[in-house]
This record gives C-alpha cells, sequence and structure tokens, in this order.
C-alpha cells in the first residue's frame, strides 16, 4: 500500500493521448492522461469507461449529443457507445478501465496506445 500523488505522477510525461497505468484496482487499471485536441471515434464493446477529469474541460462527443466535463465531474460512458473526447485545451484526466480494455476498442489508429506504460 502507498499514496500516490497524482500532481506528482502527471509531471513525469508531457505526451498527450497516451495514458500511463498507475494503478490497479480488482482487476481494473487506473490511468492517468494528458490529452489535447480531438481524439478518435471509437467504442469499447463488453467495458464501460469512466473519465474523472483532474484539470481542464473535456468534451465528450456522442451521435447525437455532447456532454462537457469540467474539473472535478466525471463520466461514465456505457459499453458500446460510440464516443470521441475532445479537448480544446491541455486536459488532466484519470480513467478506470478492465485491464484488458483496448485504448481505441477496435478501431487502429496512429493514436492508439498497444501498451501502457506504469508509473
Amino acid at each position: 500500500m502507498k499514496v500516490i500523488n497524482l500532481k506528482e505522477k502527471f509531471n513525469l510525461f508531457s505526451e498527450h493521448w497516451s495514458p500511463k497505468i498507475i494503478g490497479e484496482l480488482n482487476g481494473q487499471h487506473v490511468k492517468i492522461a494528458k490529452i489535447k485536441g480531438e481524439f478518435v471515434w471509437h467504442d469499447h464493446a463488453n467495458e464501460d469507461e469512466l473519465f474523472l477529469i483532474i484539470k481542464g474541460t473535456l468534451k465528450i462527443e456522442f451521435r447525437d449529443r455532447t456532454l462537457e466535463l469540467k474539473e472535478g465531474e466525471l463520466a461514465i460512458v456505457p459499453r458500446g457507445v460510440e464516443h470521441n473526447p475532445v479537448a480544446e485545451e491541455e486536459v488532466w484526466l484519470m480513467l478506470f478501465e478492465p485491464i484488458n480494455t483496448k485504448h481505441t476498442g477496435d478501431v487502429k489508429h496512429e493514436l492508439t496506445v498497444e501498451k501502457y506504460e506504469e508509473i
């Protein structure tokens, strides 16, 4: 058991759209990421995805609407729901996902991360 300081962890990297594993909880990875710009439309057929905003404002586009999440807010995207995260300015976020969750679902894209770094 150890204390994890989120600010210290976020200061260890600068790249966008490359989630880092900071812990494991009941078969889930706890990940943090810095994001900026537009990601890629994708879904996760078998996993829900939790987005917790640490810093900034994130828009999550859906085919029929857009959610806007601010610091301290979270949203859970249900499995199978196509979505596209967009950050006009840099956003720091935390993700909770089952360990086998693919970064961009079944979509292959230049931003797709195949193997997550643990920090």
